[in-house]
């Protein structure tokens, strides 16, 4: 991004528009504002507009969404240039969306597969093209902050909704671009980086004692830039047993110099929720404390050769408790978790006149200490806080990586390959090596086509190896998940339309699930034969206020489908407990119009249908298989926005309908909320 000051009072800020026709179109006005623009799995927010010039400037945004730079590569591109389809959930996407939490906006992403088990994002299951909530990798501003214990425990956030510019949704395997956890899919959390300094408060409540409230602050002042923002969130819960209250805190602080660019963070989150038959609806008054905390160091280098080193390090505290109160007799305690990862990633680009070069390496060590998890320790280790318990076991492995990818960038055409040879100690310390190569075309400046074929691995989480309880069985043998995609679509692009289609294969080997071979038998953790996925995306976005004027009563019109179909080869198993319920049909409509003045409405339509069955239980006991029903939701936003503040009301449900994304836990029904947000620039 440049400034150029022609005058006191007039500036230009833009990027370079690819020779585009409209780049002469861009620099023509005294101020030009680029923003970002979401794919069609969100609608978009409100405008305003008061003059023609905002106008003008209003409209080009459905032509800056191909400037936006992601990271879908080693080397940035922009979504222009990139070969992959990167979906981009916008600062305006999240104001506009009738959820409040990323776990539930993360629901409205076609491609993208949630499965909660409470409101607020308390505990949730996130994957991507019906694969597992362990085989994607979450990141928080490029850092890694997935957890090697499980899946279930990734998305706890040290952020809140009102800390994020977008949000970033690669599909398909991303394992030579984020390392080996990007096994189907990789999500980038980017916070805001505002240089206005300001106080802001953030307030909201609902229906079964729900009470969310955070505050924030930023300073900027020269090249310095520091931001703080805290919250709380608290229900009753919408069912026995599933009130939490959670806690947050997250900071960041950037320099911005002639030489090299700076940013750091930290973070945690604490969680205390009922757990409702979360692990086994046998023993429904379970309960779980999570505590994560989180820190990151990155730069970036300015000039021929950019190096981008980043040192990051997060840990994570885990107590669960299979009876909150009253334990059977022989129950014989709580189990505790520690995780602690630390890792570096030296990264480096440059240009030349063939294109991007990025290559580095990454060094990344997971471990955990638990009474539970593990090998045998030959001596224990007390438990922080947690009075006269000791972690008796622990696990450590350590990865080492190396990434080579080159980006050739023509007028247009756009090719990108790349290569990681990684290492891991807790397999056989030999290198194995996983490609990629992507490939657009643009037809017009309008019409792009893209294919793609990309392999990937990923390790068995530490819960996958060892875990051991009344009705589980962990499996130490395990061998690690292998994959190879491939993937074909086409993306249009003008002003006011936005519209793309893809079909794409993954196939697995080695897939890791949890099994049962009969009715009465624990739960196994084995390896499939053969797991292939076979899917269709298709979406589409219009903009009215781009074609009529922002006068227009409907604003924004969006529509996403997705279908899956599985081909597998496994075992005789009486029930799969993950890998085979996937979401085989989903669709996502979105519209957004003006009522009057300030105050807009926000409509979401959602309809999933999933394959696979649970296993029902009545009075603790189990009477069944129950195939998954499909279900239909509504939701909807009412806002009132100006400069300095937001009131809203929203209804999740609108309709009450009654629906499950895992077995034996009904979801919540109708939950009215209503809330304000508050800024005063300093």
């Amino acid at each position: 991004m440049k400034e150029n000051k022609f005058t006191q009072r007039q500036t230009v800020r833009w990027k370079q528009f690819n020779h585009k026709s409209y780049a002469v179109f861009c620099s023509l006005k005294k101020e030009v504002n680029i923003g970002v623009l979401a794919v069609a799995t969100l609608a978009f927010a409100n405008v305003k507009c008061t003059s023609a010039q905002t106008e003008a400037s209003h409209q080009m945004k459905g032509y800056e969404l191909d400037e936006v730079e992601v990271t879908g590569s080693r080397a940035p591109l922009t979504l222009g240039e990139a070969a992959r389809i990167v979906t981009v959930l916008s600062r305006e996407d999240i104001k506009a969306a009738a959820v409040q939490s990323i776990n539930d906006l993360l629901d409205y992403a076609v491609g993208v597969d949630v499965r909660q088990r409470g409101e607020l994002g308390i505990q949730s299951d996130i994957s991507i093209r019906g694969g597992t909530f362990d085989q994607i990798t979450i990141l928080l501003n490029g850092a890694n902050i997935s957890s090697p214990q499980t899946g279930h425990l990734s998305a706890d956030f040290p952020v809140d909704m009102n800390d994020i510019e977008r949000i970033e949704i690669l599909e398909g395997p991303a394992a030579r671009v984020y390392g080996t956890s990007a096994f189907t899919g990789a999500i980038n959390i980017v916070t805001k980086n505002d240089k206005q300094s300001h106080a802001a408060i953030d307030l909201s409540a609902g229906q079964h004692g729900l009470f969310n409230g955070g505050i924030r602050g930023n300073f900027s002042k020269g090249r310095f830039r520091n931001q703080l923002s805290t919250g709380y969130s608290r229900s009753d819960g919408y069912i026995a047993n599933s009130d939490f209250s959670t806690q947050r805190a997250f900071y960041q602080g950037e320099y911005s110099g002639n030489e090299a660019d700076i940013h750091w963070q930290a973070g945690i989150s604490n969680k205390g929720y009922g757990a409702n038959t979360f692990y086994s609806p046998a023993y429904p008054d379970q309960y779980e404390h999570t505590r994560k905390y989180f820190v990151s160091v990155q730069a970036e280098t300015k000039g021929k050769l950019h190096f981008k080193p980043i040192v990051y390090w997060n840990r994570g505290h885990d107590r669960f408790e299979l009876f909150r109160s009253n334990p059977a007799s022989w129950y014989e305690g709580h189990n505790y978790h520690q995780t602690d990862v630390y890792g570096t990633n030296l990264n480096a680009y440059f240009k030349s006149a063939i294109g991007k070069t990025a290559f580095g390496t990454e060094f990344r060590n997971e471990g955990i200490l638990s009474n539970v998890l593990g090998k045998l320790m030959d001596t224990p280790i007390k438990v922080p806080g947690e009075g006269d318990n000791y972690f008796t076991k622990k696990d450590n492995r350590t990865s080492i990586s190396y990434y080579l990818e080159h980006d050739i960038l023509l007028p247009r055409f756009t090719l990108s390959m790349g290569l990681m040879a990684t290492m891991n100690t807790g397999l056989d310390s030999k290198f194995r090596y996983y490609p990629g190569i992507d490939a657009s075309y643009r037809l017009t400046e309008k019409l792009k086509i893209f294919t793609s074929w990309n392999m990937a691995l990923r390790l068995p989480t530490f819960t996958d190896l060892y875990y051991e309880g009344p009705n589980n069985q962990g499996n130490p043998n395990l061998k690690p998940e292998e994959t190879q995609a491939f993937e074909i679509g086409s993306k249009y692009v003008t002003h006011a339309l936005q519209a793309s289609v893809s079909a794409y294969y993954h196939k697995g080997k080695n897939m890791i699930d949890w099994v049962k071979y009969s009715e009465d038998d624990k739960w196994h953790t084995v390896n499939h034969t053969k797991l292939d996925n076979i899917g269709f995306e298709a979406s589409a976005s219009l903009n009215f206020c781009n074609l009529y004027g922002l006068s227009s009563f409907i604003k924004k019109a969006s529509v996403g489908y997705s279908f899956i179909n599985q081909d597998k080869v496994i075992d005789e198993v009486y029930k799969s407990n993950y890998s085979l319920d996937y979401l085989k049909h989903k669709l996502v409509v979105r519209l957004d119009h003006r009522i009057w003045q300030n105050l807009n409405a926000s409509w979401a339509f959602r309809w999933q249908s999933r394959e696979g069955s649970y296993t029902e239980y009545v009075n603790l006991k189990p009477v069944g298989e129950v195939p998954y029903p499909s279900f239909c939701l509504v939701d909807f936003k009412v806002s009132w926005d100006t400069k300095n503040y937001l009131l809203f009301a929203e209804a999740n449900n609108l309709l009450n309908r009654k629906y499950y994304d895992l077995g034996n836990i009904p979801q919540p029904g109708f939950w009215g909320k209503v809330g304000i947000s508050y800024q005063i620039n300093l």
